[in-house]
């Protein structure tokens, strides 16, 4: 335990007087209040030492106790490409064993998390370059000895053995929105939050991979305005209650090449939403999920036959959130987050199904694990600990005792060890301190402080940054929604200031946190012209127990909407807010929550602007629908009843849209057609589109023009 005095930093942010005025310009083009990270940055695997890109482009290698350099592991002109330019290190992954590097080259963005590249194999102790294919290609990963390189071309699984130069084809069935093979089609990618559908066995000789067969899934189209007959780019989307991807999981023997199918039963319209081997090195782990995702189950996969048993099942009244499992070395035991008593918490559980165990108990929500110090019996993880606004660093024993607070400080912590749990990095701020990142030692101690992004404090305060405040607000059905509150520098309590809600809402979700980033810098230009800024975590949101967060389950929107309408009301009474003037932005989820705003919120929201808004659940994919409405064919009135677009006869205010036409994620058909509602009801309003942009609406100098658009329109009305 300990209590530090966090650098004085926080005293210059709030104590200078306004200096400068923030532009749009310094948020979006100079990049003025950017925050520093630590470029390059990976634990090595003896725990001594990590690495760190220096000013120079070079790979060093620095001790943990100390911060010394402990010599150059790679130069800037070590890794060579074919016609011998110097490769930069800007974007690159290390082998298992730490003995290689790939690196990638003019990375090209497919959707969220998907990419592909130009792939270079660099080894350290050979300084020998590779090209791994002649073509960009997809999830170029390291088998865990090194020997070779598994990647996805074009649909299709390979792997590339570094000893004898040989690359073989694993599947030849793939093809573009029918067959893909060790990469995970649109859904999987958007909703179960990988991409990369293939894992190396811990001996090196298997590959497990899914084969998704889409060619039944409905296709999505939409029109890239980049040629003179703009072109058409379809993909497989299912939309909410439309047919998915049939899901096959396969075990490559990279030796004998044997192909085998797992046995995940005769049932098709499932999910998998996660494999992983064990510790056993012919035993895969398949997380299998039904449609409705109330009942999880895992498999365990022989290797060789393609056998399964069942070694745990979950089931939920609502729905059952995925987890990744942690398996233990001692081949028994694993380690799973659920929330089965209420609360997210960690579970031990046995492979034979005989043992399970609360590790953490409370009243409280587990974030993430971060770590399993097996030798020592600990586990370490952040968790919502103090209040559902802080993300707390804790441990306990393996046994369930001697639970931790591992560090006194409120605000957010993110975590990362070295390899033998003796220091461990902390990336720590609060609602109104920047980042920090320091390493300790596994007692607490201070070793030392690698960013302190000090320049940062320092500009805040040039440029007069606010203080933001947590606020309480009641709802008229009795209950009380965390928020915060920002307001103007020269804040006077007896002039009346316009308000403007930012709010995102979705299940789970969280937008009032005690970490830095939460209020942006928009925000605080917005503080810094005379507006309150507001931000409420209304029913669903996340780190508040199951029953808050799933008791919108059915009616995505319902209770959401009413607690928006409701702090908007409750803060029209204070004394220096104008009732008359409270508007409410959003993004995605959020601006589906823009939308119900001005449209059921039409007394209570002067002005709204929903940027790239789902507008009806029915448009949106079926993975995150179904989770939380099931399917339009069974619940038709929670879909119609909560959708904007059945409201737009009450819009009375001043509404923005805008969209990316070309969102692969929420669909520019949602705004088509909440503004072909919005004029058959005759209601005035203003939209936005953006050519060719996707979901993030953002490239060249879009971010710019599109907060303008937003900055104005705030000004204008509100």
């Amino acid at each position: 335990m300990r209590k530090i005095l966090f650098l004085v930093l926080c005293i210059p942010l709030f104590t200078v007087a306004q200096t400068k005025q923030i532009t749009l310009e310094d948020i979006y083009k100079k990049g003025t209040f950017r925050a520093e990270s630590v470029p390059g940055f990976n634990s090595l695997k003896d725990g001594r030492y990590y690495t760190e890109l220096d000013n120079n482009g070079n790979l060093i290698k620095k001790s943990f106790a100390t911060g010394e350099t402990a010599g150059t592991l790679i130069s800037k002109s070590d890794i060579k490409d074919e016609k011998g330019n110097a490769l930069e290190l800007k974007d690159f992954e290390w082998s298992d064993d730490e003995s290689k590097l790939l690196v990638f080259i003019n990375r090209e963005f497919i959707y969220r998390r998907s990419s592909k590249a130009i792939v270079y194999a660099y080894d350290i102790a050979t300084k020998k370059t590779i090209k791994v294919d002649a073509d960009k290609i997809m999830h170029a990963t390291y088998s865990p000895d090194g020997s070779k390189i598994a990647f996805v071309k074009e649909n299709n699984l390979y792997f590339k053995d570094l000893t004898t130069n040989k690359t073989t084809q694993i599947t030849k069935d793939g093809k573009w929105n029918f067959i893909i093979n060790g990469n995970c089609d649109w859904v999987y990618e958007e909703e179960f939050s990988f991409t990369r559908a293939f894992q190396w066995s811990p001996k090196s000789d298997h590959i497990a991979y899914y084969r998704f067969d889409e060619s039944k899934v409905p296709t999505y189209a939409f029109a890239v305005y980049d040629s003179l007959y703009p072109k058409q780019y379809s993909y497989k989307y299912p939309k909410a209650g439309e047919v998915n991807s049939v899901i096959e999981i396969h075990i490559y023997n990279t030796k004998s090449a044997a192909n085998i199918k797992a046995d995940i039963g005769k049932e098709t319209d499932i999910y998998i939403p996660r494999i992983v081997w064990t510790k056993d090195n012919s035993k895969l782990a398949i997380t299998w999920l039904n449609r409705l995702q109330n009942d999880m189950r895992f498999l365990s996969a022989d290797a060789s036959t393609g056998k399964t048993s069942v070694f745990y099942e979950e089931k939920n009244k609502y729905y059952v959130d995925v987890v990744n499992i942690n398996f233990l070395q001692d081949g028994k035991h694993f380690l799973i987050s659920s929330e089965k008593d209420g609360y997210h918490h960690i579970y031990l559980e046995s492979l034979d199904g005989k043992e399970e165990k609360l590790l953490t108990k409370g009243n409280f929500d587990i974030v993430n694990t971060e770590g399993v110090d097996e030798k020592n019996n600990r586990a370490y993880f952040i968790a919502a600990y103090h209040s559902p606004l802080t993300k707390d660093f804790c441990s306990v024993d393996l046994d369930g005792n001697n639970f931790k607070l591992m560090d006194e400080r409120i605000g957010s912590h993110s975590i990362k060890f070295n390899a033998d749990f003796t220091f461990y990095t902390d990336d720590y701020s609060t609602i109104s301190q920047p980042n920090n990142i320091s390493v300790y030692d596994i007692n607490g101690k201070l070793i030392r402080t690698l960013k302190d992004n000090s320049k940062l404090v320092k500009t805040a305060a040039e440029y007069g940054f606010s203080n933001a405040e947590f606020i309480k607000i009641p709802t008229g059905k009795g209950e009380t929604l965390n928020g915060w509150m920002l307001k103007p520098k020269d804040f006077d309590a007896n002039k009346k200031y316009p308000v403007l809600f930012c709010n995102y809402g979705g299940p789970g979700s969280q937008q009032v946190a005690d970490r830095w980033g939460v209020v942006n810098q928009w925000q605080q230009m917005l503080a810094q012209k005379g507006y309150i800024i507001v931000s409420v975590d209304n029913t669903g949101t996340g780190f508040r127990g199951e029953e808050f967060k799933k008791k919108t389950y059915l009616q995505l929107g319902k209770f959401e909407i009413e607690d928006q309408i409701d702090a908007a009301k409750y803060l029209g009474t204070l004394p220096f807010i104008d009732a008359k003037r409270i508007g409410h932005w959003g993004w995605s989820f959020g601006g589906f929550m823009s939308s119900l705003a001005i449209t059921k919120g039409a007394d209570v929201f002067k002005a709204a602007i929903a940027v790239a808004p789902v507008t009806s659940w029915r448009y949106y994919d079926n993975i995150y629908t179904e989770r939380y409405m099931r399917t339009p064919q069974e619940n038709a009135k929670g879909y119609d009843d909560n959708s904007p677009l059945n409201f737009t006869d009450k819009i009375k205010g001043k509404f923005l849209i805008i969209q990316g036409t070309a969102d692969d994620n929420v669909h520019f058909q949602n705004s088509v057609m909440m503004v072909d509602k919005m004029i058959n009801n005759n209601i005035e309003f203003e939209s936005g589109y953006y050519p060719n942009k996707n979901h993030g609406i953002r490239g060249g100098n879009t971010s710019l023009h599109l907060y303008n658009k937003m900055t104005k329109f705030i000004l204008d009305n509100l």
